[in-house]
């Protein structure tokens, strides 16, 4: 990916990340959806479940793997945007909730790991 801004390089891992969630069964809800305190990169529908997804990229691996970089910080951040969508969506409110990391790493962006369910509120 030479020659590509970094913010160019999340855009696309964000959108590796939501095929390859859509390709087991999710559905895309919004995307990169803010508040005044964090952003969700992917807000996905598992049945009637809603999955909140962190989306990390790494193209090396010697600055630490992209799972170890969600941070107990960044996770407040992510809890705390989640309940601010629930707040302003209140048609997804009291449905069953989770938080996933979707990895994309590897010199090409080409390896992806979900873990789901990787922090709790």
């Amino acid at each position: 990916m030479t020659g590509v801004s970094p913010r160019e390089r999340g855009e696309r891992a964000e959108q590796q990340a939501c095929r390859f969630l859509t390709r087991h069964g999710l559905r895309l809800v919004s995307r990169n959806f803010r508040s005044r305190r964090g952003e969700i990169d992917l807000v996905m529908q598992e049945e009637e479940g809603l999955v909140f997804v962190e989306v990390r990229l790494r193209r090396y691996r010697g600055f630490g793997g992209a799972l170890e970089s969600v941070t107990f910080g960044k996770q407040q951040r992510i809890i705390h945007a989640a309940r601010y969508f629930l707040q302003t969506h209140p048609a997804w409110s009291g449905r069953s909730c989770r938080f996933d990391v979707v990895a994309v790493s590897g010199p090409l962006a080409g390896d992806i790991t979900w873990i789901k369910d990787a922090f709790t509120t």
